[in-house]
């Protein structure tokens, strides 16, 4: 019985460390393999299904680099989105979408909070374990620090729109895969065409590398206007990089780049204004 106890207080701790998903049906002991003699080596000719492997892992390289792979759900995803007239129609096709994997392992679909007529859209990485259970992005520590960077500028939830480009929680936090991406991104693509707003906030790496398909890390993005466009809209939109604020809670050095990205954010505001 004290064994059971022990063995469940450690499973407890891994959930709550976030270690939530399993990736294999028996555990792997790593130091017997590290102690293994190293494998023969491999003939020069490459065997059929090797070659299959390698050109299905291209699409994972290509995204990687910023492009997003095209799979059958993002196609079908596509055809949901595009049919949506409203955010309410879309945020009802997403609902209904099963092309995702991560709605299994997911509590609440995250779609969007704030104004949807607002002139900033913000747009984040995916929802977290607080924004999983609330049902809402940017509901957490990092969105409570979010909240404080748009108020240094003027703004707040009545004034920005605010979702991501995942709009399910990956488990444990871990990063996103570009399948998961690539079924979400026909929604994320047909949300800011229906929201159309004056100016785009990318938060984070993986929504500034998807959404403007660059391969640059986020050090190199922030800070820089990009246009983003796409086939259903009339016109381009402003978009700015930035870090995410979970990274600046990390790395509070760094608030700084980010207060510059910010005013370079309400300049642009100001411009588009008068």
């Amino acid at each position: 019985m004290t064994t059971n106890n022990a063995l469940l207080e450690a499973l407890r701790w891994q959930v709550e460390a976030g270690a939530d998903e399993a990736i294999g049906p028996v555990p792997v002991d790593r130091y017997a393999e590290a102690a293994a003699p190293p494998p023969a080596p491999v003939a020069a000719a490459v065997p059929a299904a090797s070659r299959q492997e390698q050109a299905a892992q291209r699409p994972l390289q290509a995204a990687v680099a910023g492009a997003v792979p095209t799979t059958a759900a993002s196609l079908s995803a596509r055809g949901l989105a595009g049919a949506a007239r409203t955010v309410t129609e879309l945020a009802e096709a997403l609902a209904a979408f099963d092309g995702c994997p991560l709605k299994l392992t997911a509590t609440n679909l995250v779609f969007a909070d704030g104004n949807p007529s607002a002139r900033v859209m913000v747009i984040g990485e995916a929802p977290g374990a607080d924004e999983d259970r609330a049902g809402k992005p940017f509901v957490g520590v990092s969105g409570q620090l979010l909240d404080r960077m748009l108020g240094w500028i003027g703004l707040d939830r009545n004034k920005a729109y605010i979702t991501n480009v995942l709009f399910w929680r990956p488990p444990g936090n871990r990063q996103p895969t570009p399948a998961e991406i690539s079924a979400c991104l026909p929604f994320v693509e047909r949300h800011i065409e229906l929201v159309s707003p004056d100016v785009l906030l990318l938060v984070g790496g993986a929504s500034a590398k998807t959404l403007l398909a660059r391969s640059e890390g986020i050090t190199k993005l922030r800070g820089r206007w990009f246009q983003y466009e796409s086939a259903g809209m009339s016109r381009p939109i402003p978009a700015l990089p930035t870090y995410h604020p979970a990274f600046l809670l990390r790395q509070p050095a760094q608030k700084r780049e980010a207060w510059r990205d910010l005013l370079l954010l309400r300049e642009r505001l100001g411009q588009a204004k008068s």
